[in-house]
């Protein structure tokens, strides 16, 4: 599994998602991008997290940055996710994990499947909990994983992680 860090350039993919978009990281040359690496639709902190970006959405829409949230769930699932909680951030399909394992941020469901509330795991695997701001030059400024899923960067913080970018 390949693993990505600060200044490293931050690996490119193409992801269908909600709003019957294709989204690839390439074509936000230019601009900063949040990439949010969540394990699942509608579990409890995700919801807490994508609720958190509804509800401040004023200040989400002010950052000089595009957040897209992204995990294995299906198309289909976010759709339901997005209308069922009137959520503003897109929200991208990795079915196969591939690009979360291209960032390094996987790992195996074990145990923590009881914490997650994940009912499936492709190929026994988790998408954890991680933000990533990738500038306009396509390079990584800010990487936080959390281990256990159990936290997440609220809209105050990602505000700061954009302004460390000068």
């Amino acid at each position: 599994m390949a693993k990505v860090d600060v200044g490293d350039k931050a690996p490119d993919f193409e992801l269908p998602g909600t709003g019957e978009k294709t989204y690839r990281l390439s074509d936000y040359r230019g601009r900063n991008v949040i990439l949010a690496f969540y394990p699942g639709d509608a579990t409890t902190v995700c919801t807490k997290q994508f609720c958190n970006y509804r509800d401040e959405g004023d200040r989400l829409d002010q950052l000089d940055a595009e957040v897209l949230g992204i995990s294995p769930q299906s198309v289909d699932s976010h759709e339901h996710w997005v209308k069922e909680q009137e959520l503003n951030v897109p929200l991208l399909a990795d079915e196969d994990l591939a690009v979360a394992k291209r960032y390094g941020v996987t790992g195996w469901i074990g145990p923590l499947a009881r914490l997650t509330e994940l009912k499936d795991a492709p190929g026994g695997r988790y998408v954890q909990r991680a933000i990533f701001v990738v500038d306009g030059d396509g390079v990584i400024r800010h990487k936080t994983v959390s281990r256990t899923g159990a936290s997440f960067e609220s809209v105050g913080d990602l505000e700061q992680a954009v302004a460390a970018l000068g």
